[in-house]
């Protein structure tokens, strides 16, 4: 596609991705991987041993590396659509200025909806630029602004100074749609991961705080319980990119005492009221260990009444959605963006 820029080393890993089963077998050097029932994709298969003979998929566990981890697998993993007006803004924040990266496609509407997004990495790692590519499909799959936010990471500052940030890009955004050329009153949030967490809290947050509620929430294999109390906590705990090991260790930085590992705004699923929350995306990977809270926290708003739609990934890890070198890795990122966006115009029409 001539609006997609991608590195010369993700385009050479994007030939290797696409040899023919076969080959991808014989370099992946074992069977086909299966847990509860699902069966690893071929291709994640084989990432999964490059990740392991580069170091890539090995956690860090040190704060300086998981940074520098993200950011090159990030170089890789997302190619960048071009096709998108990028601005850069300062907003007012909780403690100081906070960072706010704005996509539109061009040629969109006068006033589309927006899109809150906050980015996953722990709590600890990611930034504007590690979402980059993701948030520049995001707007164009979706025809929506889209708002990244770069909230402040562990371990410097710890909870609640992300949840504090993100509550206040989503307001500012909210009392800045003139400005921003969006619809008033049509923003939704959306993150990934440890940003799916933040999600979820903020749309738990603006009931509590009687702010503009989201007009929907996308929560993209969200880290929703921090006891890890789901089965696929073990079943898929270990050789999966994301393992528990890591889990806990992030958990330690941004949330140190088990005080707070049942705070709704530390682990949503711990709420004990959801009625009247967001329409609600959620997705999530057979081979994540976030996979069955994921799928517990879309049951729970469902049957508080909340409009939900689920999708699981059966074949895919966690971070798929930053994946858009395989062929089905972007195929499935415009798919979930789809989803998103189609909430988006439904629930503000």
């Amino acid at each position: 596609m001539s609006n997609v820029r991608m590195s010369a080393a993700a385009r050479a890993l994007r030939r290797l991705l696409l040899l023919p089963e076969p080959v991808l077998a014989r370099l992946a050097g074992r069977s086909r991987v299966v847990r509860d029932g699902r069966v690893l994709n071929r291709r994640v298969q084989l990432l999964l041993v490059l990740g392991d003979l580069t170091g890539r998929t090995k956690p860090r566990l040190d704060v300086a590396s998981e940074r520098a981890n993200l950011k090159q697998l990030a170089r890789l993993g997302m190619p960048i659509i071009t096709s998108i007006h990028v601005v850069d803004r300062r907003i007012p924040g909780p403690a100081g200025e906070l960072a706010l990266r704005v996509y539109r496609r061009f040629g969109s509407a006068a006033a589309p909806p927006a899109i809150v997004y906050l980015h996953g990495g722990g709590w600890v790692s990611g930034d504007l630029d590690t979402h980059d590519g993701t948030c520049r499909l995001l707007a164009d799959v979706t025809g929506c602004v889209v708002a990244a936010v770069d909230y402040r990471l562990a371990p410097e500052h710890r909870f609640p100074a992300a949840v504090e940030d993100a509550v206040a890009a989503y307001v500012w955004v909210h009392e800045h749609a003139s400005e921003l050329s969006i619809a008033p009153g049509r923003v939704g949030v959306m993150g990934d991961s440890a940003g799916g967490n933040l999600s979820a809290v903020l749309a738990l947050e603006a009931r509590r705080l009687s702010v503009p509620p989201p007009v929907a929430q996308g929560l993209v294999y969200p880290a929703v319980d921090l006891e890890f109390r789901f089965p696929s906590h073990h079943t898929v705990g270990s050789g999966f990119g994301l393992d528990r090991t890591a889990m806990e260790w992030f958990r330690s930085q941004y949330v140190p005492s088990p005080d707070d590992w049942r705070s709704p705004r530390v682990a949503p699923i711990c709420a004990g009221d959801l009625s009247g929350l967001a329409p609600a995306l959620v997705v999530t990977a057979g081979f994540d260990p976030l996979r069955d809270e994921g799928k517990a926290y879309a049951d729970a708003l469902a049957a508080a009444g909340v409009a939900v739609r689920y999708r699981c990934y059966d074949d895919m890890v966690h971070g798929f959605f930053g994946m858009g070198i395989l062929p089905e890795g972007m195929a499935i990122a415009t798919e979930v963006c789809q989803a998103m966006g189609d909430l988006m115009h439904a629930t503000t029409s």
